[in-house]
């Protein structure tokens, strides 16, 4: 006799739920694995995005760095430089289109903030929840350093 006759409905209906589960598990835990990509800065040159504030030491100096396009929207960071260390980093454009995007980088873009400035480099945790925002956040740190020559 087969495992799935007419005798036993209960057997049927149990695998066909475990079957169902499975499958949904599956279709759920799908990821893209696709990495950001920077968009093109066009006609913008490195210098061209660095530039000394008034009334600030010659040391001083702002650097802004690619847009890196993420999943879920742009992501573009300006740092601030004095005598070579990073003073301070600021979001420029971040995913900020729904409630969720702004929860989410209320509390990123804060953590990694202060990560890149303790770190002084773009070597800098990911924030759960955030990865995206946290790689594009990584990557164009990293160009407005190297634009810097740091």
């Amino acid at each position: 006799m087969h495992a799935l006759n007419k005798h036993r409905p209960l057997r049927r209906i149990v695998l066909a739920s475990a079957a169902t589960v499975s499958g949904m598990v599956l279709l759920l835990a799908l990821k893209p694995h696709t990495a950001p990509t920077v968009v093109a800065a066009g006609t913008r040159s490195p210098a061209a995005s660095s530039s000394a504030s008034p009334g600030t030491a010659a040391g001083s100096r702002t650097v802004t760095g690619d847009t890196v396009q993420t999943r879920w929207g742009p992501v573009q960071v300006r740092v601030a430089l004095e005598a070579g260390r990073l003073t301070d980093v600021t979001a420029v454009d971040y995913p900020q289109d729904n409630p969720r995007d702004q929860e989410i980088n209320s509390y990123a873009l804060p953590r990694l903030r202060s990560e890149a400035l303790e770190a002084q480099s773009a070597e800098i945790d990911s924030v759960s929840g955030a990865t995206y925002t946290s790689d594009g956040y990584r990557r164009s740190l990293q160009s407005a350093l190297d634009s810097a020559g740091l």
